[in-house]
């Protein structure tokens, strides 16, 4: 099997399993958000035992991998993306992006702290289509302090090729 077979053999397993876990979409409530640190928080979706984001289900893309300062979203762009040009969706990028910038930048607060994203900058390299394969978005923070935290991910294919780009800066606060 060639590298590029096991890696998608990999990925596609890793799914499988994170996705047999998952409960089903809702939101969170404040008391189940203050409860936990927020690598604490995202570890508990990946276990099941909170709710996964509905907008994960729409677009049909998971949390894989969480860690304080490091977060992977996978998920497989089909034609139920497209734009009426026949690629993946602008927003299709900027949502993968945008819930990989926000939950690193969470995965690093500590209890009792919550987030909004103040700024995204977003950069389309090249075009996703339904025959790109699952594709992951690494987010990996740059700085997170007690009122601003900055973030960077890209999105890859299995073979390391980069399709986008993007930076957050969120705003930092601890909840009510």
């Amino acid at each position: 099997m060639s590298t590029r077979e096991e890696t998608l053999a990999q990925w596609m397993a890793q799914e499988a399993a994170v996705r047999a876990k998952l409960a089903g979409p809702g939101v969170a409530t404040l008391e189940q958000l203050k409860q936990y640190s927020g690598v604490e928080f995202l570890q508990r979706i990946l276990d099941g035992e909170l709710p996964i984001a509905p907008i994960a289900q729409t677009l049909d893309f998971t949390l894989i991998e969480v860690e304080p300062g490091r977060v992977v979203f996978q998920g497989t762009p089909g034609k139920q993306h497209y734009n009426p040009i026949g690629s993946v969706h602008g927003g299709y990028f900027c949502t993968l992006l945008d819930s990989a910038l926000g939950c690193v930048v969470q995965s690093a607060l500590p209890k009792g702290s919550g987030y909004t994203t103040l700024e995204l900058k977003v950069n389309l390299i090249r075009a996703l289509t339904d025959k790109t394969g699952p594709v992951r978005a690494i987010g990996k923070t740059i700085q997170v302090g007690g009122r601003v935290g900055v973030a960077e991910a890209n999105i890859v294919d299995v073979d390391g090729k980069i399709y986008a780009h993007a930076t957050t800066t969120c705003l930092v606060f601890p909840l009510p």
